[in-house]
């Protein structure tokens, strides 16, 4: 039985370039850091990363992850060097999402849903 999303796994041709540009996109260092495997605690979830791995691109799978502003999310990224992918659109009910394509040719998405909210 499927107890929810845990992991997401990104391929990357350049683990210490992807690493470091993570940590500034997620204002965190990884909590595993190998030359086989990069992980990042995201909220309780999981961004990994593992080398010399072919990206998806542009027609892969999204992951969507929660932001409290996702304007504001989707310009920063930019800003630290992300192509855009899908602009900023409320999709209905309030929820507004987006996706850039990262450095290393992963889409990445960011959502903001006000009907979830973190545990407390």
């Amino acid at each position: 039985m499927f107890q929810g999303l845990r992991t997401v796994v990104y391929p990357v041709g350049d683990l210490a370039e992807a690493t470091a540009w993570y940590s500034r996109a997620l204002e965190q260092e990884p909590y595993f850091n190998e030359p086989f495997y990069v992980g990042f605690n995201v909220g309780g979830y999981e961004l990994g990363f593992v080398p010399d791995g072919k990206a998806a691109g542009p027609a892969g799978p999204t992951a969507y992850w929660g932001v409290p502003d996702a304007a504001a999310a989707y310009e920063r990224l930019l800003s630290l060097g992300a192509q855009p992918g899908e602009a900023v659109q409320d999709v209905g009910g309030g929820v507004l999402l987006g996706s850039v394509l990262d450095p290393f040719g992963n889409l990445l998405g960011v959502i903001q849903n006000p009907h979830f909210a973190l545990p407390a």
